[in-house]
């Protein structure tokens, strides 16, 4: 049994920085005119006074080799910079090391450690993604404007444009009034909210049954229907690229570099399998003809009936209304036999799904096909009591051979055909010990059910869903070739 109790490494003294910003391409500006939403009676009375090493900094890693790789990057890049302020190198911690259980991601179970080990020497911890960019002399002015002894919640801003299925539909009355950060910009807890959090936690244990957005899960939690905190938006913390003219205001950016570590890797190389059923052969399935089927160039769909005009295969398993874990366990064993030509890789993607696989291509090239790789979208269930992570199947879920070699060989097996195939694939996967790597990229519903500001700075991989919507339309605007990848086509691959 895996040990439940964190991993933390030395004990420390001091505190020390590091901030959260998401991966991959950033296209859209910041309004850089918004003003930090503070008062003069908010203010510390002296601005002198924070140091760098008053903040603990936590960088949003993962176990895979590639996102290790990406992190210490990050991790060095801080210390350099502190090295060249002449001040004390900060505390770095890097998610994935923090615990042996699967539900470090989702942050909330590890408020108690934050406070335990920081909460009487520290003032802030600030997040970071893997590809935030940080100017660590702007993000510390930013800091010093706030009293850090009074409770923050720091960020910048996301809002719903209507309600959402993946937020639950809160709000519905008014989406937009309730604000969540952008974890690609950054955000910030003030140690007093932290203790104040991690005492809630410890005297009532965390319920929530599934992790489905966790930017907004946060922000709900620490708002606690109107007890606590909202979120303050600092125009400091930006999500425009790196390389804008306009973030000379800009405390975090995002990496202008596409996801592309080499050359991308062969549509030859990458076999797609496409779930569907009889009743959809006429509806869903002329989408994927219409838009993304033409990039592939291995690719079978399977359904519950064989239709030559398609062509469809019949992999003997009964159509469910839902779950699909038996005709998704069939393809796995399906794609490891002689029927299929031998690749690399493998994707499953339902009939509604809408994909890039040029996109897909080049975001492979950062991964390590001899490694066991399963890649998507992640969800969570039961993370606060010990649960699990799994790839939500409609954005669509990568394999490397070697995960599908490990999976089979282990034994794992749906429980009924009707299972959540991907909810199976977690629990068998985590026990494997095979690390669930999560791209933001991939999408387990429309374009409309996220905001606005989110996607402006992607290069979406997937979408999922054709409810009230127009699904080619929705693949032309945001997932048809574009210059991006002419620049692509050209070879221009970030060095690693």
């Amino acid at each position: 049994m895996l040990s439940k109790r964190p991993r933390y490494g030395h004990s420390v003294a001091k505190c020390f920085l590091l901030f959260s910003l998401v991966p991959f391409i950033a296209a859209r500006e910041d309004d850089g005119q918004s003003k930090t939403k503070i008062h003069a009676a908010d203010r510390p009375s002296s601005e002198s006074q924070l140091e760098l090493r008053d903040v603990v900094f936590v960088i949003h890693s993962q176990r895979n080799s590639y996102h290790v790789q990406q992190a210490e990057k990050l991790r060095t890049d801080l210390l350099q910079q502190t090295r060249a302020l002449q001040q004390n190198a900060p505390i770095i911690l890097l998610l994935h090391k923090l615990s042996d259980t699967e539900g470090t991601w989702s942050i909330l179970p590890l408020l108690p450690y934050f406070s335990s080990h920081f909460g009487k020497n520290c003032s802030w911890i600030m997040f970071l993604e893997e590809d935030t960019r940080v100017s660590l002399e702007k993000l510390h002015r930013v800091l010093r404007k706030f009293d850090s002894r009074k409770e923050w919640f720091l960020g910048k801003p996301l809002h719903d444009e209507e309600s959402t299925i993946i937020h639950h539909y809160a709000f519905s009355e008014n989406p937009a009034a309730f604000e969540y950060p952008d974890f690609s910009a950054g955000w910030a807890l003030s140690i007093p909210l932290v203790n104040r959090l991690a005492n809630k936690i410890q005297e009532d244990p965390l319920k929530s049954d599934f992790t489905i957005d966790l930017k907004h899960e946060v922000a709900l939690y620490i708002w606690e229907d109107g007890k606590g905190p909202r979120l303050t938006a600092v125009p400091e913390f930006c999500t425009l690229s790196e390389q804008s003219p306009a973030t000379q205001h800009c405390a975090t950016t995002v990496s202008s570099r596409s996801p592309l570590c080499g050359q991308p890797v062969k549509s030859e190389n990458i076999f797609v399998a496409v779930k569907t059923c009889k009743k959809f052969h006429f509806d869903r399935v002329p989408v994927v003809k219409k838009t993304w089927e033409k990039q592939t160039k291995l690719l079978e769909y399977y359904s519950d009936y064989a239709d030559p005009s398609i062509p469809t295969i019949d992999l003997g398993v009964p159509n469910t209304e839902r779950g699909h874990c038996g005709k998704t366990f069939a393809i796995l064993r399906r794609y490891l036999s002689r029927a299929v030509p031998k690749t690399d890789w493998l994707i499953i993607v339902d009939d509604d799904t809408l994909i890039s696989l040029p996109r897909l291509q080049a975001l492979l090239s950062c991964y390590d096909s001899s490694e066991p790789v399963c890649l998507g979208e992640r969800y969570g269930y039961g993370l606060g009591q010990g649960g699990y992570s799994y790839i939500t199947g409609g954005g669509g879920i990568v394999f490397s051979r070697e995960a599908v070699i490990r999976l089979l060989a282990s034994g794992c097996k749906c429980y009924s055909n009707d299972a959540p195939d991907d909810m199976v694939l977690g629990m068998c996967l985590n026990a494997l010990r095979v690390p669930l790597t999560h791209s933001p990229l991939f999408h387990q519903a429309r374009p409309e059910d996220y905001a606005r500001d989110f996607l402006a700075h992607q290069t979406p991989v997937s979408f999922h869903k054709h409810w009230n919507i127009d699904p080619v339309a929705v693949f032309n605007k945001w997932l048809k070739d574009d210059k991006h990848f002419d620049v692509l086509q050209k070879g221009n691959k970030e060095e690693l």
